[in-house]
């Protein structure tokens, strides 16, 4: 078995990630932590696992039985976070870890170690050796899947335009103004157009994979939802390449990937909430190629993925404890 301990379990990726090991076969939750509900049990704070788990809330990992036998340890902290977090805990060497966060996804570098950039479908080979991982955001991921195959055949050659729209969860747990029900409830809005922080991630994956990387023009817009990423992105297309070249270019660039699958047919959020799928549809329009990207940001976009690499790390099919229902109705 796994031996896990949770960083920051409180929030909403700490608990979509409690929920998805508590289930998994090869895995044992040793400690959830949270400084200020030592004690209370976790299904107090996440109310979906009421009759699910009797785990309780620890401080720290001192004093557990068996605490250093942790093998991975997953960080569900805020975005910042994670670095102070490491500094001020001891680990046992062997210890692997995951961070949700985005304090080592642009700066990869800890200590004498480095975090991999976690986008399973793109460096599995690279995350199986891999101590430490940096899992990626969750627009990221939900765009990166839908560029990549094309940034890895070179037809990266004008400026991408994309829009994409997320649920409120992915704002986090903590209250603000943009995420009380009364603003977010029938409303849409725009917020960080150009700038949004996961946009240096995905600069920085592209130029990984191609010399060429164009102007990228992303606009975020907050949805009336909870849950989900609908993405939609459009770039000039090769006068070489048809819609049906292009749809077989990612069909034969996804062919080994258990999650990400390429509809024929126009794609919505409800065919991929509560999974750890990506759909993606691409279209050919008056010399653009349209290409939308559907994933639950809480899953495939963030705790989804986190397990995914865990089960590649640990040499587990990358689908074990995923097969997750969808809601379509």
């Amino acid at each position: 078995m796994i031996n896990v301990a949770i960083a920051g379990g409180t929030g909403y990726t700490a608990g979509e990630l409690i929920r998805i090991l508590i289930n998994h076969p090869d895995v044992e939750i040793s400690a959830v932590l949270s400084s200020s509900l030592a004690g209370e049990p976790v299904s107090s704070v996440h109310r979906d696992l009421i009759g699910d788990t009797t785990l309780r809330f620890v401080s720290d990992l001192k004093g557990l039985s068996g605490s250093k036998e942790i093998d991975v340890l997953f960080l569900t902290l805020g975005h910042g976070l994670s670095k102070r977090y490491l500094d001020e805990i001891g680990l046992p060497e062997r210890c692997k870890i995951i961070d949700l966060g985005n304090d080592f996804r642009l700066d990869s570098k800890y200590k004498d170690e480095e975090f991999i950039y976690g986008l399973c479908e793109l460096s599995e080979s690279t995350i199986k050796d891999a101590k430490y991982i940096a899992n990626p955001g969750c627009f990221a991921t939900s765009i990166l899947l839908a560029l990549i195959p094309l940034a890895s055949a070179g037809e990266l050659n004008d400026e991408i335009h994309i829009h994409a729209i997320t649920g409120s969860t992915g704002a986090g747990k903590s209250p603000s103004d943009t995420t009380h029900f009364s603003y977010r409830d029938s409303n849409i809005s725009v917020y960080k157009p150009f700038t949004h922080q996961h946009l240096g991630e995905i600069k920085k994956v592209l130029k990984s994979l191609s010399a060429n990387v164009p102007q990228i023009n992303f606009v975020p817009i907050r949805g009336d939802f909870t849950r989900g990423i609908f993405a939609s992105l459009y770039i000039k297309s090769s006068s070489t390449l048809t819609t049906e070249k292009i749809t077989a270019l990612f069909v034969e660039f996804y062919k080994e990937s258990p999650f990400v699958n390429i509809s024929n047919e126009p794609i919505s959020l409800k065919e991929v909430v509560n999974t750890n799928k990506a759909l993606l549809h691409i279209e050919q329009h008056n010399g653009y190629w349209h290409i939308t990207s559907v994933i639950d940001n809480l899953l495939k976009g963030a705790s989804g993925q986190a397990v995914q690499n865990m089960n590649i790390m640990f040499g587990l099919d990358s689908s074990t404890g995923l097969k997750l229902k969808g809601s379509a109705f």
